[in-house]
């Protein structure tokens, strides 16, 4: 399995609960020092050949291919995906520049499409089937102010699941997005100070159906049922995991 966004949040706790069930783990990053803290988190030691760990822009087409290679070099042909690596740049649109509109969608975008691509490739190569889930988010179905370039880009996320479902289900190769909501992890609270944080979580949460953030191994273990076998006969669907957010409506009757 390899795990993009693995150093933290949803993806961490991802590789977490499948290295804990005993299944073969490559965590990728772009973020050298966490994936090394990730490492240590995990207890790898006691197991390394399950383990293999890469730096990693997701958006580096050269990059990709590379380390998707030592991958499967490491641990075999990738038969499962979960690519949860994502940046996240607010902003008006009138306001945003186009830099900044393209690093979002270069890494959430894109990044999503070279690491599908290279996955499924392996999966075509072994003849083995296989399974793809890529991290989208509520906002791709709905909106909140100054998230142009976030929500444009987990909304793209989702299309590209769904063509991939398409594309590929002849060779039992299944592609589906994971919709979490509101979760409490670093990418949440980029920006904030301590204070901030004690009052957008109450304040979130105040909005959340079931009154709180949900925490990451939540939403991770849903993506690691869409991985499995236990969902053979799901594929091109967008779960949500989100605590009744896209259920709630925002009027009251």
């Amino acid at each position: 399995m390899i795990i993009t966004g693995a150093a933290s949040g949803i993806g961490y706790e991802a590789a977490r609960l499948a290295f804990d069930a005993g299944a073969a783990v490559a965590m990728l990053d772009i973020d050298a020092a966490g994936l090394q803290v990730a490492r240590e988190r995990l207890g790898a030691a006691a197991d390394p050949a399950r383990l293999h760990q890469e730096v990693l822009d997701v958006g580096d087409e050269a990059a990709v291919a590379a380390a998707f290679e030592r991958c499967a070099a490491a641990l075999g042909p990738c038969a499962g995906l979960f690519a949860a690596a994502a940046i996240e740049r607010n902003g008006l649109a009138h306001e945003m520049s186009s830099a900044t509109f393209d690093e979002v969608i270069a890494t959430n975008v894109r990044g999503a499409f070279l690491c599908s691509r290279a996955a499924i490739a392996q999966m075509l190569g072994a003849e083995i089937g296989g399974s793809v889930v890529l991290v989208a988010s509520t906002f791709a179905r709905t909106a909140a102010p100054a998230i142009t370039a976030y929500g444009t880009s987990k909304g793209a996320v989702c299309a590209l699941a769904r063509s991939l479902a398409i594309d590929y289900a002849a060779y039992g190769i299944r592609a589906n997005a994971l919709l979490p909501g509101p979760t409490d992890t670093p990418l949440m609270w980029q920006g904030m100070s301590p204070q901030q944080v004690a009052e957008v979580r109450e304040s979130i949460a105040a909005e959340v159906p079931l009154g709180r953030l949900a925490k990451p191994a939540e939403p991770a273990a849903a993506g690691l049922w869409l991985l499995s076998e236990q969902a053979s006969y799901v594929t091109g669907a967008e779960l949500p995991c989100d605590g009744g957010v896209l259920a709630h409506s925002s009027v009251s009757v």
